[in-house]
Parts: structure tokens; C-alpha cells; sequence
């Protein structure tokens, strides 16, 4: 393994390819590539689905009344990611950002996710996409992170950790586990949930909403200066998101009519990336975690962040 660089490890299985030296390192010391906004791949195109309640009511009154207008701009700006959730774990991300939502005057218990509008796969498909690959690579651990929750009722809540146990069941790792990959692989545990609602204090097994990062600019040195500043104030002790995401608001999506997101996150990568290739992982104040980003097959962004662990190990 020695001189091995680690941008060499094939990405569909790096953690189970990590060097030895780092089997005991605590996860949330690990530098981890993360997916925001998951699963907008199958966003619902039929002009039918609405669009989510948490957008503008500008944006809610133009889409009633102009849809065929508005609603192309949606999706230019609403999908941040464009391969399925088995590609993505197949090209090393290790953190999905899942936001759950039940569609309004829908009579049945099926939940999605949404962004800007809802997705065409249900919650339970996707987690067992998830419990599928993670079948096929059981040395590989991943974080859901379940927030942004929309419209679910304290049943639904209910349904869906029993949906997340039954699909996951003994992969599940209990919130008093030494979070280690060693430690891990010896009992068999991949999944780790936290999830954003209070009833995580009554379950032994959803862990406690991660922090993300989030830094709410359009310009690439805006968020970085951002990230320096919160740097200062010293990362959370668990794990925690720095969200390399650019929002663009309404006024931005006006003034570029012909672009997306995606031409946004592509012209902004060159700078975040060599930004990123700066920063170390590990215990100390100014030290990063999980990193998660829009398009993430795009500018090795993957591959520089699993790199970095390289520097634990100096």
C-alpha cells in the first residue's frame, strides 16, 4: 500500500482499499464526499406535480398561472445532481442529503423527495437501491442524513423509520458505536441515519442531525470566505457538512436566462476544488469532514476529496 496515492482507489470501494493506518480513525475525522440534494436526478417533469410549498410565493403564484413559462426554469435550477443514487455510490460519495416530503392531497402514505418540485421515485425505492449496493459492498458505509422534512405527520414519521429499519435491518449502527471502519466492519454495520426531528432522543439507532455548512452565496469567493470565517470558530466535534453548494436566488436565475445550475456549479468548481485540495481532515480546529457538492461526477471533485486523507496519514 505504501506510495499508493490515494486518488488511485477505485471509488465504487475506497473506504474498504483506505490504508490500514486509518481503520481506527473515528469517521467524522475522515475526509468524505457528499451528495446535496441527493436524489433530484427524477425530478416529476409532468407540469401536473406541484411545486414544493418551501418555494417563493412569487415563484408558487408565477407557476400557477404560467406554468409552461416558468416551470422549464425550474428544473434548469432545481436538479443538482444527474446520476441515479447507485452511480453516485458507485463514484465514491459516502454522505446523501436527503430531504423527505408527503405530497400535498396525496391519500396514500408514499413519501418523496423535493426540490423545488417533488421526485417521479418514492423514499422507499431509493433506501432500497441504497440497501441493494450496499449488499453488493460490505466493507463501504454510508451516512443518510433525513432532513428538510415537508407535510409528514408523526405517523409518517413512524412509517418511515420503520421503512428504514426494514430496509436496512442489522446494517443499521446504533448511536453508542465506536464509529471506526475497523470497528464497523467487525459487526457488519453500514448505514448510519441522523435525522432532523426531535424524536431522535426516543431511538437508539437514528443519530442526531448532522451540522451542514451552508453558506447561501453565488460566487465561489463569497462561499470560501465564509468557510474561513466559520473555520476560525472551530468544527462541531461530530461529524459535520461543509456544503460546497452555490444558491442562486431569484434574482441571479432572472439576470441568466440561458444558463443552470449546472453551468453555475461548472464555471465555480476550478475555485472550490484548489480550495478544497487545501484543506486537511482530522480533530483540529480548522479541520473539514464531510464535503458535499451539486454534480458530483463532475471536475474530480470525488476523487480530490478522498485524497486529502492522504494527509492523516503523514
Amino acid at each position: 500500500m505504501s506510495g499508493m496515492s490515494l486518488s488511485e482507489l477505485p471509488l465504487e470501494s475506497w473506504m474498504s482499499h483506505l490504508p490500514c493506518a486509518l481503520w481506527d480513525t473515528p469517521l467524522y475525522h475522515l475526509a468524505i464526499p457528499g451528495s446535496h440534494n441527493a436524489i433530484t436526478y427524477c425530478l416529476d417533469t409532468n407540469d401536473r406535480s406541484p411545486v414544493d410549498p418551501t418555494q417563493p410565493d412569487m415563484l408558487q403564484k408565477l407557476d400557477r398561472y404560467m406554468k409552461p413559462l416558468i416551470r422549464p426554469f425550474v428544473y434548469k435550477w432545481a436538479v443538482t445532481q444527474e446520476y441515479s443514487i447507485k452511480q453516485q455510490l458507485d463514484c465514491g460519495v459516502r454522505y446523501c442529503d436527503l430531504r423527505i416530503a408527503h405530497r400535498p392531497n396525496d391519500s396514500s402514505t408514499d413519501l418523496y423527495f423535493y426540490h423545488g418540485v417533488y421526485t417521479t421515485l418514492t423514499v422507499e425505492t431509493v433506501l432500497m437501491e441504497i440497501g441493494e449496493w450496499l449488499d453488493a459492498h460490505p466493507r463501504e458505509v454510508v451516512i443518510l442524513s433525513f432532513s428538510h422534512f415537508l407535510g409528514l405527520s408523526q405517523e409518517l414519521h413512524m412509517l418511515l423509520l420503520t421503512t428504514i429499519r426494514n430496509v436496512f435491518t442489522s446494517k443499521l449502527c446504533p448511536k453508542t458505536e465506536v464509529l471506526t471502519l475497523r470497528n464497523l466492519w467487525a459487526i457488519g454495520y453500514q448505514v448510519i441515519v441522523s435525522y432532523e426531528h426531535n424524536i431522535v432522543s426516543c431511538h437508539s439507532d437514528l443519530w442526531p442531525h448532522i451540522p451542514y455548512w451552508w453558506a447561501n452565496k453565488c460566487k465561489a469567493e463569497a462561499l470560501i470566505e465564509e468557510f474561513e470565517h466559520r473555520k476560525q470558530h472551530g468544527r462541531p466535534g461530530g461529524f459535520f457538512v461543509t456544503g460546497i453548494n452555490l444558491t442562486e436566488d431569484l434574482k441571479y436565475i432572472c439576470t441568466h436566462p440561458t444558463e443552470s445550475l449546472k453551468d453555475l456549479v461548472m464555471s465555480t468548481y476550478p475555485m472550490l476544488l484548489s480550495w478544497v485540495k487545501e484543506q486537511t481532515p482530522g480533530s483540529k480546529v480548522e479541520s473539514l469532514n464531510i464535503i458535499a457538492g451539486d454534480f458530483i461526477t463532475e471536475s474530480q471533485f470525488v476523487q480530490t476529496i478522498i485524497t486529502l486523507n492522504e494527509k492523516l496519514l503523514k
